[in-house]
């Protein structure tokens, strides 16, 4: 995302020229990104799979083996953190915003099949029924994933990041 953020001006230009679409996909609950980077980071180190880095799995069983880790967030920095993703997408918006694009979140991909239609739709492809193979690594509620729960609850508990906590789907 930096050489992209750094560059936003001759690809966006490339983009437009070339008549590239584009995808933002991002996620609402930053505290559930941020766990899942956290926890990706220590895999691509670990290699918990076999001495293999996998980000995306498709077995319960490499989902669960993934989900054991709990990574410990950083409470002190955690409100900057959130803001600072916020920012960014927000000029990634800016950045491109003269090129065609479209925004997605995530939750809303999970909780409702018609967005993966209106991206077909979007891309001008003929909209069919799409499945995924992959598995859903951290399952329920955030409590479940994090090593300093209690801290992170503090943190967040009466801040504009407080929803973050609650579960999302």
């Amino acid at each position: 995302m930096q050489g992209v953020m750094q560059h936003h001006k001759e690809i966006s230009d490339y983009f437009n020229r070339r008549g590239v679409s584009a995808i933002f996909l991002f996620r609402r609950n930053l505290l559930r990104r941020m766990v899942s980077v956290l926890a990706n980071s220590y895999d691509r180190h670990a290699k918990l799979l076999n001495g293999t880095h996998k980000s995306h799995v498709h077995s319960t069983e490499e989902a669960e083996t993934l989900a054991k880790y709990k990574p410990m967030i950083n409470s002190t920095l955690l409100i900057s953190d959130l803001k600072e993703v916020e920012i960014t997408a927000t000029k990634a918006l800016e950045y491109f915003n003269s090129t065609r694009h479209i925004v997605l979140y995530y939750e809303d991909l999970i909780k409702n099949p018609t967005k993966l239609k209106d991206v077909q739709a979007f891309l001008g492809l003929p909209v069919m029924d799409l499945t995924s193979r992959q598995v859903k690594i951290h399952k329920g509620p955030l409590s479940d994933h994090v090593k300093n729960w209690e801290d992170i609850n503090k943190t967040l508990d009466g801040t504009a990041y407080e929803s973050f906590l609650q579960a999302d789907y």
